[in-house]
C-alpha cells in the first residue's frame, strides 16, 4: 500500500507504445515518397528518423496545422547579436527541445551545429526506443 494509492508512477508509459508509423520521405527532394500513387509506409527506427528530420525543418509556432510542440527554434537565431558561442549552444538546446517531446525518442546526444553563410548544420545521435539513429543535415536561413 502506498501512501498516495493515486499518483502512479509512470513506469513502462514508453515500452506500451504502438509500432510507429511514418510516410516514407525523400530527403534531397523534401518530400513523401509514393509508390503507385499510394504513400510508402515506414515503421520503427526509419519512421522516427523521418518524424525527426520533419520536425527540424519547421519552425515552431509558424503553421498552425501543428502543435506549439512541433517544430525547432533555431531559426530564431538569425540576426541576433549573440557570440557565435552563445548561438552554438543555444541551438543545440532548441535541437533538443524540438526533439524530446516525441515519446519514442528518449535521448539527444551528441549534437553539434556549424553556422555557414545562409546554412545550419545539425548532426546528432538520438536514442529511440528502437535504437540509436544519426541525423545530419542542413537548415537554410
Amino acid at each position: 500500500m502506498t501512501l498516495f494509492p493515486i499518483i502512479q508512477p509512470a513506469v513502462g508509459q514508453k515500452e506500451n507504445l504502438p509500432l510507429y508509423r511514418e510516410v516514407a520521405w525523400n530527403y534531397r527532394e523534401n518530400r513523401p515518397v509514393f509508390q503507385n500513387g499510394a504513400p510508402v509506409i515506414v515503421t520503427g527506427k526509419e519512421a522516427v528518423l523521418v518524424w525527426a528530420w520533419k520536425a527540424l525543418q519547421v519552425e515552431r509556432g509558424r503553421l498552425e496545422i501543428y502543435t506549439h510542440d512541433y517544430g525547432c527554434e533555431v531559426l530564431t537565431l538569425i540576426g541576433k547579436q549573440y557570440s557565435e558561442q552563445l548561438k552554438r549552444v543555444t541551438a543545440v538546446r532548441y535541437v533538443k527541445e524540438c526533439l524530446l517531446p516525441n515519446p519514442y525518442i528518449t535521448e539527444v546526444t551528441d549534437t553539434s551545429v556549424d553556422f555557414e553563410g545562409d546554412q545550419l548544420k545539425i548532426h546528432c545521435k538520438v536514442i529511440t526506443l528502437y535504437g540509436e539513429l544519426e541525423i545530419g543535415g542542413e537548415l537554410h536561413v
